[in-house]
């Protein structure tokens, strides 16, 4: 959305590391815009042990590109 209003584009590029049959989530790496502010609302869900479904069933911190790590395939 942030982006919406301007013809002005930055690159995001972002990543989740999951392991075994229950994906569980073990990385999360973001490089862009509010990447900081991403970051540290994940780092709770990786610690806790989360897994792909629950990142899946989340909803994400707006407005932010955090919103396609919840949507990711």
């Amino acid at each position: 959305m942030y982006y919406s209003l301007t013809t002005r584009r930055q690159r995001t590029e972002m990543m989740l590391v999951t392991v075994g049959a229950e994906e569980r989530v073990v990385g999360v790496h973001v490089i862009g815009p509010g990447a900081d502010e991403m970051l540290q609302g994940f780092a709770v869900a990786v610690r806790m042990g989360a897994t792909k479904r629950d990142f899946d069933d989340t909803v994400a911190i707006h407005p932010t590109s955090a919103e396609e790590l919840v949507t990711m395939r």
